[in-house]
């Protein structure tokens, strides 16, 4: 972790979670609370005068829910890792914020300790999400496929693309993927464009479940 400790947002309606939140974070060295917001405009406007590098958004929200909350963030190229925190397991639920954009998805049920290890994750850049929802993701994304004329084609892929498709599998952010390869961020971007387009995925998230279901990322 760097020196100057990861900034967290925390958008959620509910004031008695978001002080719980912020009182476990207060025992962290390496985190910090940077705002809080109890609804999804008051979090996008405060996403954007703060920046923070990490952003912990409810999923039910009034008025405007996470889902719409997230699209809005990632059309305003808000670029802090954003994390949907919510009671919600459905597979809908997971499958549509990760696709809109979502860098991590966990529930409000996990144990405080298990908790703060995947903020920590999240704020070093890697995708998080609930342990127990990776099989349901899995399974969703193999049956969501009917348009796919076939199965997603790892040959089809240059040495670079199958380097950068491994870093996602790990969960890397584009910004790590960039620093582990020594080539820009926006690089890494065109890359991922690329590679998704050859193997008829629809997000990162997608990539990583497919590869670590293959075996891919150990290759």
């Amino acid at each position: 972790m760097s020196e100057t400790p990861a900034s967290i947002l925390l958008i959620d309606d509910h004031p008695l979670l978001r002080q719980g939140i912020k009182q476990l974070i207060g025992m962290e060295d390496d985190m910090i609370v940077a705002g809080e917001a109890s609804n999804a405009a008051d979090g996008i406007r405060l996403a954007s005068e703060l920046e923070p590098d990490l952003i912990l958004m409810d999923l039910n929200m009034p008025e405007m829910n996470g889902i719409e909350a997230l699209k809005k963030l990632r059309e305003q190229s808000v670029s802090s890792r954003i994390v949907m925190f919510t009671v919600s397991d459905l597979e809908d639920d997971v499958v549509a914020a990760l696709r809109a954009g979502a860098d991590g998805y966990l529930l409000k049920d996990m144990e405080p300790e298990d908790m703060i290890r995947q903020l920590h994750q999240a704020a070093t850049g890697k995708l998080v999400i609930s342990e127990r929802l990776t099989t349901l993701l899995a399974e969703a994304l193999r049956s969501n496929k009917p348009h796919q004329a076939s199965r997603p084609d790892f040959d089809s892929l240059t040495p670079r693309e199958k380097d950068i498709l491994r870093l996602i599998a790990e969960g890397l952010s584009n910004k790590m993927i960039g620093r582990k390869l020594d080539i820009s961020d926006g690089t890494v971007k065109v890359h991922v464009k690329h590679l998704l387009k050859k193997l008829s995925l629809r997000s990162r998230v997608e990539v990583a479940v497919w590869a670590v279901e293959e075996g891919f990322h150990r290759a």
